[in-house]
């Protein structure tokens, strides 16, 4: 009888999930040595190739398209196992509020693992602008908050820099007007450097729009009426980098600060700082720069 191991199974699936081992291995927190191992114990008990190596990167072949379904199934219900049978001591609420435009790709992750540590603790996920969230921080309204911002303070840890890129709609020639058509949130806090970049160039702008909706913003742009400017690797599918060729300025470096207080929910909040912070710095790749 052969018996599927459940932690190499949680490793194939951050591999296909990733698209590479390296940043599964980042999320798993193991080393890469230890997830190839895993992957080659699975496929040997399975005597079936699981992954395409032939190609620059990492592919599923049938057979592992094939496992992956049931492979989350049997990872999710393990999880939900000993979520419900282990240690229910911690019960409650705790706020955690991250900018619209750094919610992908981490922290539906990071969601994803607290449940695991903590069942019964519900996260509520408070999605505004970096002031806003300061402003809530500092009232107390939220137990960990992440900001954009251009510097930082002794309150705060800097976990990662990303560098500010211009966004537009695929394709599109919003980009080669003049005035330049600006889409950008009347609190943002990329606002004054993005429009100090423009007049330091010399290029001509005007605000197309001016609205505290991010979705409003993202729906003007991708319909190729205006520009904006986002963290490197944060634009939505529906949006892409602009090749301006030198048209349009370089854009500064924000960086993502973490803000966390204790308080009596220590070990709650260290854990989800500790998750927020571990998940930022294992994005890596070109987009970006971990700190410390």
């Amino acid at each position: 009888m052969r018996n599927l191991d459940i932690t190499t199974l949680r490793s194939f699936v951050a591999v296909a999930d990733s698209g590479g081992v390296t940043k599964a291995a980042g999320f798993l927190n193991l080393t890469q040595s230890a997830v190839s191992m895993q992957l080659k114990r699975l496929e040997e008990l399975l005597g079936l190739d699981l992954l395409d190596r032939t190609g620059r990167g990492i592919a599923l072949t049938a057979s592992g398209e094939q496992l992956l379904a049931y492979a989350r199934r049997m990872v999710a219900l393990n999880d939900e196992v000993i979520g419900r049978l282990t240690d229910q001591a911690f019960e409650g609420e705790v706020v955690l509020g991250v900018p619209h435009d750094i919610v992908y790709p981490a922290i539906p992750r990071v969601l994803k693992q607290f449940s695991v540590v903590f069942p019964r603790m519900k996260v509520q996920l408070l999605s505004s602008h970096s002031m806003l969230l300061k402003e809530k921080f500092a009232r107390g309204e939220c137990d960990v908050i992440l900001t954009t911002e251009v510097s930082a303070g002794p309150e705060c840890e800097t976990i990662a820099e990303l560098p500010l890129r211009w966004v537009g709609a695929p394709d599109g020639s919003a980009w080669r007007q003049r005035p330049l058509r600006v889409a950008m949130g009347r609190r943002c806090l990329f606002r004054p450097k993005v429009l100090a970049a423009l007049d330091k160039a010399g290029v001509p702008w005007d605000l197309a729009v001016e609205t505290d909706n991010d979705r409003t913003i993202e729906a003007t742009v991708s319909a190729d009426l205006a520009v904006h400017a986002m963290l490197d690797g944060t634009e939505p599918r529906h949006l892409v980098q602009i090749e301006s060729a030198g048209a349009l300025p370089e854009l500064p470096v924000h960086k993502i600060n973490l803000y966390g207080a204790a308080g009596n929910k220590g070990p709650v909040v260290e854990e989800l700082l500790s998750l927020v912070r571990q998940s930022f710095v294992n994005l890596g790749g070109t987009h970006l720069k971990a700190v410390g």
